[in-house]
């Protein structure tokens, strides 16, 4: 059995099974409390509850943000909400409180500091409504926090269970909780009526008039003539005055819509004929009677014995401590007092429950025999002179008949006491009780408890949110100064009021006005005589006079400074003493969004109205969520609308992980605008340890879909004649303008209605994506109309295509056999809409680890959830896409057509009938997928009646690729009539594929699909833009110029890709061309950058060898041009002026234009064409892995280009357990001279373009093309076009494949710098402001920029005149840093997520990552600078090489990747797959104990691939054909 070991363990459990919400409120998202790690693992595993219906929903708030204001809106909605929480939320909480305790909202609450508990914190909201219950024990804390679920239930009231964890620490383990008597006490009848209610109310801090009521029996009249009426009026004010009991307590009173019919009080008369009911307030009476009742039952079934008052100890007492604290300090000492201590008689007592006080509870628990009471606080806030507790007990115990023989009351108040000094303590506590003249408030113990641990609750900023202060030091340096700044040394405050608003605005004032008198003081000096030097006074004088421009005054206050300093009279010396004031500081106030829930309560409404010039960051962390956007009680309040609103303030929304130039704006303009400034910063995470790349993505959401628009707003504009209001947000500009060309109607709309205001937004979206679906399901149904047969509905769920080419071709073959048929996606299917359907046809392939498709998704989730739908008149079928070998393991085989297997047991499980039986498409048959559908289909005929329809229509084939590109007039299609549709952000499915030889996928950002769908939008389409930049070489102009266009056009980033060149994401359709204009305008192109032609060659960077260098780039060049494609339609669609007559092209026949493709023809190549060209002993461009690789060999002096052995028939591409696909290295041809080589390359191209395979892309490289011809033919093929004989190779060596990083010297004595760009991606961010030091750079640079094959940059032909120039800009830009492990060095990646839309996984934005959770392992090895090659993708496509590397993780479901081991260190030789679809952790349960083996057992100079091979880890992969055999895990075919 599992025992409870901790009372906040125990409390956790009862909590989460008694409530429908359960609040977690913990010191940090990331971290937990007592709590909460009990919590969490309840709802990870949805346990289900007793209360809620389905597993409580538990939410996590931070403590600082009013975690509270989260219960309004679960209790309105009708359930019943927890918090579990440390004390320390309390006092701030005042406010909701009142109102709080009118709800039945159990609050448990966990007494702070751990070791010395300060019980102020109950007694100071002891009058706040709220019922209290106190436990000390492990087993009274499991008791009386079901109690305090119970109580609430059914009184209708809010509670308070407090307890010391500490007290109970050295308890026994207890049993959990009994289930049946958990549910009888409960009263679930009750709770259901409460879940059943809901309250309209929508204040936060006012009272609405709600009280907690009970409904009872009364007689129409009394014989005293007291009126029915009479009592109605009393009972059902809503301000009832609070009803007075006999024994001198007072109730606690409440409202609600609330009856409760189980314990109704006594009638006022029993003399009555005809009963009514009556509505009252809950009284104290009400409360002692349900839990005595509640306390009852447990100490029936359990007998365990609970009273208001516990009172222990012998019963001819003479004394007695009444303790409200932690007691159990005092408990063994008492039990085992001896006769003669001072104590021996003495009991103690307790109050279990706290509020209502039952005072004459209290004075019954008492012995008689007492005549002493020694009262115990453990405060350590003392707030009155007299403890409340004390005045309790006197009030208790002195009030009636009996108040003359009361016992003595001496009060005290004890802090912490230390376990060996107790009995000390007794007896000073004893002494004074027993004194002739005792001491009231004695103070027992130590207020601070010593070696008290950390507060987990204290302020601290989370490292995710260090961006922004890194941006203001990097922006302002010392000029900066935060007011607020968490851990500052200010004398006598404590750090949590020094890091307020209020605080940090008030110091700011006091400085201002010392810097104002400083400035008076300055001025005073400059008119003396009594420095020792003549030039102090002039400078003194020039900076008086500019000391409050910001600029002028910091320009000259070194200057100043300096002839102090040099002057050395004791004027000087004064002056020197606040040398800091003579700079102008950007001056700043720093917080959370904790400030946003009460602007009034926080100070930031003082600070904008005060119109003084500060300036305000207020980082906001809340990520975007339906439940944030819905609760309108939990919504902050917006501080830039409200800033707004003032007129006279700088306003800025700003994002650093979506625009880091505007955060640098933004920032700047409010230091230089005169009056308060409000920058409102995004950074959004859901745990304070989430990674940056979780914090990006939320990020693009909230910017994407308008929660969080970037904006500046400078009220000083208007008078410039500029807009005040700049919107940054590029993804909603147009969408946005049109709001707020609507503004004035939507504010009056939500004036009239200001409860709908918050949901406004929200509901939006929901409300287009119906009305699409309608709008789509309903011309479907027009259409049909007008046909007869059979209506056939044909839902599917697609992500590649393949589904959805089978529903609509299914479709139109049904049309043809005469029935109705509709085919729609199931996401834009209306739901509600399926139990009238007659035949249902489901098609889905299975996305990622056994999910649904993109546009299935929320289909699935709906119709999984229901039992509502009433299928039973539905005859249905599912065909299903997979791909049996796609999960190797065993206990994989569940995701073999996971999604398709769901679907058809959860429509049978709704009713619906059969037409045939599941069909299920294998990637692995014959034919993939075709194969089963080829049986399926039939079958579906057959059922339907229309098997024998005869002289059905031939199908047309499918179009091609092939069809695309000769149907494309020369690459035109119709990309120039796409570019102007300004209806959507895509262009057409064919012109994608013809964009491609222009240089442009069309892409859209995968972070916000879901987000964007469900908003009715569509995805957020965007486009790639690549360079041809031949040899990977650019000039420091051309360098700018893409600087400009990333800024300009795209993502503010610049990606430096595996094939040297430069490619931009984030171009909108709208900035395409213009994009396109400015790269041709720097002398470079993007023609060809894609496509099935010859793309970009690559050339290694060689920066110790500059004239061998400029040799094998001028070859590349001549191939480059040599190859290039011929046709005008680039020049026509990207760079021709439409208005410019000499730019029209002529035209004859009609339309069509006189071009032509000498080399290409009109259908161009099968497929893609790459040429690299590698310098031994370096082999960084990877020269076997293209279609072709030249080996450039050098003259017998070394110095100068003679020739190239010739490589063909490398290649990456691969699909996933196809095994007909590979990858391969290349095939030898030979040697051939420079001269020639131009013409050998295309040749070589020639072959392939007549031989390719047409049919099949997957089959389509040169790599299969010469395994089909085997490699002599091929090469008599080539030399027959070229009409001589490759001679035999020469000689040549590798030695790697790696960049060899840092300064060197060419033979003409010029400096070249080798950086580390991680994985290729040029951008700035907080911590490396990497893109801003390379633009600086270029400006003054006057040799090369050489982009790496390993997507590293060479800073080339520095002179040594400008060296240290060079050097220290690289040191500012932190662009020198080469202090990286060896293996982060030798890795690299490819973009994936979240453009790529073939990326199955992360790439670009894990790799980095993973390596830093195995650098650790690195250094533990002694193997921090040894290099393995280790690169990563995010699909089979192979974009970062991945075959070739050491190790090698490449992307096969979103978190999932297949590992590889055995790459050649020189970029020779193939990995092999070693272990299929793991996950992180095992990939470093697998790495880290194979790093450490390699460490101990490799031999002199083996490198990791040629280790894993010797050691018998992986077999080596020989050729391209044999890269599937002998892997190290076998794909099984059982399912």
């Amino acid at each position: 059995m599992v025992f409870i070991k901790s009372a906040a363990e125990a409390v956790a459990r009862i909590a989460y099974l008694s409530s429908d919400v359960v609040l977690s409120v913990q010191p940090a998202l990331a971290t937990d409390s007592d709590f909460s790690k009990h919590l969490h693992s309840y709802s990870a595993r949805r346990l289900p509850g007793l209360i809620s219906k389905e597993a409580p929903e538990v939410i996590p708030v931070r403590h600082n943000v009013d975690p509270l204001l989260s219960a309004f809106q679960p209790l309105r909605a009708g359930k019943l909400v927890s918090a579990t929480t440390s004390s320390s939320i309390l006092l701030p909480s005042i406010p909701h409180l009142y109102k709080l305790a009118q709800y039945p909202i159990v609050l448990h609450v966990s007494l702070h500091p751990s070791n010395s508990p300060d019980f102020s914190e109950i007694t100071a909201i002891r009058q706040s409504g709220f019922i209290f219950l106190q436990s000390e024990t492990l087993q009274e804390s499991q008791d009386l926090a079901l109690s305090a679920h119970a109580l609430a239930i059914k009184s209708g009231k809010g509670v308070i269970h407090f307890f010391d964890p500490a007290n109970s620490n050295q308890d026994r383990p207890i049993e959990p909780e009994d289930q049946d008597l958990l549910g009888e006490i409960l009263d679930l009848d009750s709770a259901r009526i409460l879940q059943s209610t809901r309250d309209e109310s929508s204040s936060l801090y006012v009272d609405d008039g709600r009280r907690a009521t009970v409904t009872e029996a009364i007689p129409p009249a009394t014989e005293g003539g007291t009126s029915v009426n009479d009592i109605n009026k009393e009972a059902t004010s809503p301000h009832a005055p609070s009803e007075k009991r006999s024994d001198g307590g007072v109730s606690s009173v409440g409202s609600s819509i609330r009856e409760s019919s189980a314990d109704s009080r006594p009638s006022i008369s029993s003399k009555t004929s005809v009963e009514s009911s009556v509505t009252r307030p809950v009284t104290s009476d009400d409360v002692y009677d349900h839990i005595s009742k509640i306390w009852a039952k447990i100490a029936q079934d359990t007998g365990r014995i609970y009273q208001p008052f516990e009172y222990t100890g012998p019963e001819d007492a003479e004394s007695a401590l009444f303790i409200f604290g932690s007691t159990g300090l005092f408990v063994d000492e008492l039990t085992e007092a001896k006769s003669t201590d001072e104590f021996a008689k003495c009991g103690l007592m307790t109050a279990r429950l706290y509020r209502p006080w039952i005072g004459t509870r209290l004075a019954q628990s008492l012995p008689s025999s007492v005549r002493r009471i020694a009262v115990l606080e453990q405060i350590r806030r003392k707030t009155t002179k007299w403890g409340p507790v004390l005045l309790d007990v006197v009030t208790s115990l002195r009030a009636g008949p009996s108040a003359s023989a009361s016992p003595l009351i001496v009060g005290h108040q004890f802090g912490y006491i230390e376990p060996a000094t107790v009995r000390q303590a007794l007896r000073g506590i004893f002494q004074n009780l027993t004194s002739s003249n005792p001491i009231q408030n004695l103070e027992v113990g130590s207020s601070e408890a010593p070696g008290q641990p950390l507060d987990q609750y204290a302020l601290a900023q989370p490292k995710v949110e260090n961006a922004y202060m890194k941006i203001l030091d990097q922006v302002f340096g010392e000029k900066l100064y935060v007011a607020n700044r968490l851990g500052a040394s200010n004398a006598g405050i404590s750090a949590k009021i020094s890091a307020s608003p209020e605080y940090g605005f008030g110091s700011l004032l006091a400085r201002k006005e010392h810097r104002k008198r400083f400035i008076g003081e300055v001025q005073n000096a400059a008119a003396t005589r009594d420095f020792t030097t003549d030039t102090v006074q002039p400078w003194l004088s020039k900076w008086a006079l500019s000391a409050e421009d910001a600029q002028k005054a910091n320009a000259i206050a070194p200057d100043v400074v300096s002839r102090l300093s040099n002057d050395g009279s004791s004027l000087a010396s004064t002056l020197l003493n606040s040398k800091s004031l003579f700079f102008k500081e950007s001056q700043w106030l720093v917080g959370s969004d904790a400030w946003a829930y009460d602007m009034g309560n926080s100070g930031v409404h003082h600070v904008i109205a005060s119109g003084a010039n500060v300036n305000m960051l207020i980082i906001d962390s809340q990520p975007w969520s339906e439940r944030a956007v819905s609760d309108e009680a939990r919504r902050k309040k917006d501080i830039g609308l409200y800033a707004m609103n003032f007129g006279n303030a700088y306003v800025a929304s700003v994002a650093v992980y979506s625009s880091y130039t505007q955060v640098l704006e933004a920032m700047i303009e409010a230091d230089q605008f005169d009056g308060p400034s409000v920058v409102v910063a995004y950074l959004p995470y859901n745990k304070e340890d989430d990674s940056p790349l979780t914090v990006l993505q939320e990020t693009k959401k909230a910017v994407d879909l308008g929660y969080w628009p970037l904006y500046r707003w400078n009220p000083n504009k208007e008078e410039n004649g500029e807009p005040n209001f700049s919107l940054d947000s590029e993804r909603i500009k147009q969408e946005l303008e049109e709001f707020l060309r609507r503004d004035n109607h939507l504010t009056q709309l939500m004036n009239r209605h200001p409860k709908f205001a918050a949901n406004l937004s929200e509901s939006y979206g929901t409300e287009v994506r119906a009305l699409q679906k309608r709008k789509a399901k309903d011309a479907y149904n027009t259409m049909l109309e007008s046909l007869y047969g059979a209506p056939m509905t044909i839902l599917f769920a697609s992500d590649n295509g393949n589904a959805e080419s089978l529903a609509n071709r299914l479709g139109n073959r049904g049309k043809a056999r005469g029935l109705k048929t509709m085919v729609m996606a199931m996401d834009d299917y209306p739901l509600e809409d399926l139990p009238t359907e007659e035949n249902v046809v489901m098609i889905t392939s299975t996305a990622g680890q056994g999910e649904f498709p993109q546009n299935g998704r929320t289909f699935w989730d709906a119709v999984k959830d229901t039992t509502e739908l009433d299928l039973s008149q539905v005859h249905y079928t599912v065909f299903a896409l997979g791909d049996s070998h796609y999960w190797p393991r065993k206990e994989d085989k569940i995701y073999y057509n996971k999604p398709g297997k769901d679907l058809d047991a959860k429509i049978a499980f709704l009713g619906a009938t059969k037409l045939v039986d599941i069909g299920l498409g294998d990637d692995q048959d014959p034919d993939s997928y075709q194969t089963g559908y080829g049986e399926w289909e039939p079958k579906l005929w057959q059922a339907l009646g229309v098997d024998k329809v005869e002289g059905l229509p031939e199908e047309p084939p499918p179009i091609t690729n092939e069809d695309i590109k000769i149907q494309s007039n020369f690459l035109r299609g119709t990309i120039e009539e796409g570019l102007k549709d300004t209806s959507t952000a895509a262009i057409s499915a064919s012109d994608q594929q013809l964009t491609k030889f222009h240089g442009t996928y069309m892409q859209d950002d995968r972070d916000l699909r879901d987000e964007r769908k469900a908003q009715g939008l569509e995805p957020a389409y965007s486009f790639m833009i690549r360079c041809r930049l031949n040899g990977g070489v650019a000039t420091p102009s051309q360098w700018l110029q893409m600087d400009a266009i990333s800024s300009s056009y795209g993502n503010e980033t610049m990606k430096l890709t595996t094939r040297q060149t430069f490619q931009f994401h984030g171009v909108v359709k709208s900035k395409l061309k213009s994009a396109m204009r400015g790269i041709n305008k720097a002398l470079m192109t993007t023609i060809a950058a894609c496509g099935d032609v010859n793309r970009n060659i690559m050339v290694s960077p060689l920066p110790t060898k500059s004239a061998f260098h400029r040799d094998v780039h001028q070859v590349s060049a001549k191939i480059s041009d040599h190859l290039l494609p011929s046709t005008t339609a680039y020049h026509e669609i990207w760079l021709k002026d439409d208005d410019s007559p000499e730019e029209k092209q002529t035209k004859v026949a009609g339309d069509a234009v006189i071009d032509a493709e000498p080399l290409y023809g009109p259908t161009y190549l099968p497929r893609k064409f790459k040429i690299t060209i590698a310098v031994p002993p370096h082999n960084d461009t990877d020269v076997y892995a293209h279609d072709v690789g030249l080996i450039a060999i050098k003259t017998a002096d070394g110095d100068r280009l003679e020739g190239f052995n010739v490589l063909v028939g490398g290649g990456m591409g691969v699909t996933h357990n196809n095994k007909k696909t590979y990858p391969r290295t290349g095939s030898m041809l030979g040697y051939f001279p420079t001269s020639q080589i131009h013409l050998v390359c295309e040749k070589i191209m020639l072959v392939q373009r007549d031989h390719g395979d047409r049919k099949n892309r997957k089959h389509a490289r040169l790599k299969y093309t010469i395994d089909d011809m085997g490699v002599d033919v091929f090469r008599s093929k080539v030399e027959e076009l070229l009409g001589s004989k490759f001679e035999a190779p020469r000689p040549f060596e590798f030695k790697s494949n790696i960049d060899i990083f840092g300064w060197q010297k060419d033979e003409f004595g010029m400096n070249h710098f080798l950086m580390f760009i991680e994985n290729g991606r040029i951008e700035d961010t907080a911590d490396f402001p990497m893109m801003t030091g390379l633009r600086e750079i270029a400006k003054v640079h006057k040799g090369e920029f050489r982009l790496s094959p390993n997507q590293h940059l060479c800073l080339s032909n520095v002179p040594d005149e400008d060296l240290d120039m060079i050097k220290g800009m690289l040191k500012k830009y932190k662009l020198d840093n080469l202090q990286f492990s060896a293996l982060r060095l030798s890795s690299s990646a490819c973009v994936a997520f979240p453009t790529c839309g073939l990326a199955m996984a992360e790439s670009e934005r894990y790799l980095p990552e993973l390596i830093t959770k195995l650098e650790g392992c690195l250094e533990e090895n002694g193997l921090r600078q040894d290099s393995i090659v280790m690169r990563m993708t995010g699909c089979p496509n192979g974009c970062a090489r991945p075959w070739l590397a050491e190790v090698a993780f490449v992307g096969k479901a979103y978190g999932a990747y297949n590992m590889y081991l055995g790459g050649g260190y020189h970029g020779q030789r193939l990995n092999k797959l070693y272990r299929s679809s793991i996950m992180e952790e095992e990939i470093l349960d697998i790495m880290k104990p194979l790093l450490k083996r390699y460490a101990l057992e490799r031999q002199d100079g083996e490198r990791f691939g040629d280790f894993v091979i010797r050691i018998g880890m992986i077999k080596p992969t020989k050729e391209g054909k044999t890269f599937h055999e002998d892997v190290a895990e076998e794909e099984s075919d059982e399912e």
